[in-house]
């Protein structure tokens, strides 16, 4: 692709959300001279732009507020910190050097940077990749397009829709409804019990709005508009549910694209870069943070982690980090662990953190080792979908090869899921 200019810069973050503008902040804060943020929608902030209703703000200014007034403080301080914000700007590629090529209403253009921030955050998955099937009427969509059709269009998309999903961006729908004047029919969910913890399953009962678990939708129907959706019990009787409209929410994937179309390595698990516990990618130069990193955390997380992404990243630049060279990956074994971030782990450096998810209920205990020394251990008592964070001890210098990290299952002391209640109740 033709461009018409090179610029440089210090720093160029990708994505404009908590993390990526937490950590240009910091980096300005640090003393990184010119830091510019990279942002394809029309406006900064990144999903909480879309949730008009609390607790975001808590990280960064010690007190509750909306999303958009939360996204809106956090474009402030970065303008006023110097950061150089473009919006309607889209990255169409990463090349090594860094160097980017991005798109936006002035052309196209190269950055060349002396370090890149990836975090462009994640997606929902949609209905196509749920295998549902049907019509495809309108009035389906997701939790983000719904958010954004009510709080930044001010419209009602349909009043008695079907929220499918019950991670925590599902009661987020149903608090977008709620303010919306819409009442949803129903919860449901493919699992034996809601996956956000305890007590935001609550929020459905005290609306009285049914969440039915162990159930899955089947088909859509409607010709122009949603008419009805088919469902599937724990017993396999389908039953037909009317409504005018269908949310699903949640089945987060990192937003990935230009790492996949990059030279950057791809964690097939997460579905976003592989990174060490630097937060470097497979080019030492280029950075990850924030929800391109798994699926998902909440924005609290994410501004912290892009804080402290940015101060890594001033260390690297001052020399002060090891050398990525000769990292070892964290290869899993067994069908318990799904995920775990970092995938590398340079030797050498201190003591750090594991992130990880599990795939299944599971009771055990969570080891990681190199060769006959344990670098790691904790006690495990999880579902899905659960945050799991295990500390692990210094790599030792002369480490190679890779690291093992296992879940080793102990005998159920009793039952994991209790037994769902009858997903006909509160049926319309």
């Amino acid at each position: 692709m033709a461009t018409t200019d090179v610029e440089t810069a210090d720093l160029v973050v990708v994505g404009a959300g908590p993390a990526g503008l937490s950590a240009a902040i910091e980096a300005r804060r640090l003393g990184i001279a010119r830091v510019v943020v990279l942002e394809r929608e029309a406006a900064a902030g990144g999903i909480p732009r879309h949730c008009g209703h609390s607790p975001y703000g808590l990280a960064g200014f010690g007190r509750p507020m909306t999303g958009p007034a939360y996204a809106r403080r956090l474009v402030a301080r970065a303008l006023s910190a110097g950061v150089a914000l473009r919006t309607a700007t889209t990255v169409v590629a990463l090349g090594s050097g860094p160097r980017l090529t991005v798109a936006s209403d002035a052309g196209v253009s190269d950055i060349a940077a002396a370090r890149v921030l990836l975090a462009t955050g994640v997606r929902e998955t949609p209905r196509s990749a749920r295998l549902v099937g049907g019509t495809r009427p309108s009035g389906v969509m997701n939790t983000g397009a719904l958010q954004g059709l009510v709080y930044l269009e001010g419209e009602r998309p349909f009043r008695r829709p079907v929220i499918v999903g019950s991670e925590l961006v599902a009661f987020s729908a149903v608090l977008t409804c709620r303010h919306a004047g819409i009442r949803p029919v129903a919860m449901v969910e493919e699992g034996l019990r809601p996956t956000a913890r305890f007590p935001s399953a609550l929020l459905p009962r005290l609306l009285g709005i049914p969440l039915w678990t162990d159930t899955r939708v089947d088909a859509i129907e409607g010709a122009r508009r949603v008419e009805a959706v088919v469902l599937r019990g724990p017993d396999g009787e389908r039953r037909r549910v009317p409504c005018d409209g269908v949310v699903f929410t949640g089945r987060f994937r990192p937003d990935a694209v230009l790492v996949r179309e990059s030279h950057l390595a791809l964690d097939a698990a997460t579905g976003g870069p592989v990174v060490d516990q630097f937060g470097r990618t497979s080019d030492p130069a280029v950075f990850a943070a924030g929800n391109l990193l798994r699926p998902v955390e909440t924005a609290v997380w994410s501004f912290r982690e892009g804080r402290v992404a940015a101060r890594l990243l001033a260390r690297d630049v001052a020399g002060m980090l090891p050398a990525a060279e000769g990292s070892l990956p964290v290869a899993i074994r067994g069908d318990a662990v799904a995920w775990v971030v970092p995938q590398r782990l340079v030797p050498g450096a201190p003591a750090g953190v594991l992130q990880l998810r599990v795939s299944r209920p599971v009771r055990g205990r969570l080891v990681l080792r190199h060769g006959e020394t344990v670098l790691g251990e904790r006690a495990v008592d999880a579902l899905p979908e659960r945050r799991l964070l295990m500390r692990i001890d210094a790599i030792p210098q002369d480490a190679a090869g890779e690291a093992e990290l296992d879940l080793q299952d102990e005998p159920p002391r009793g039952v994991l899921s209790p037994k769902p209640a009858p997903w006909r109740a509160g049926a319309p």
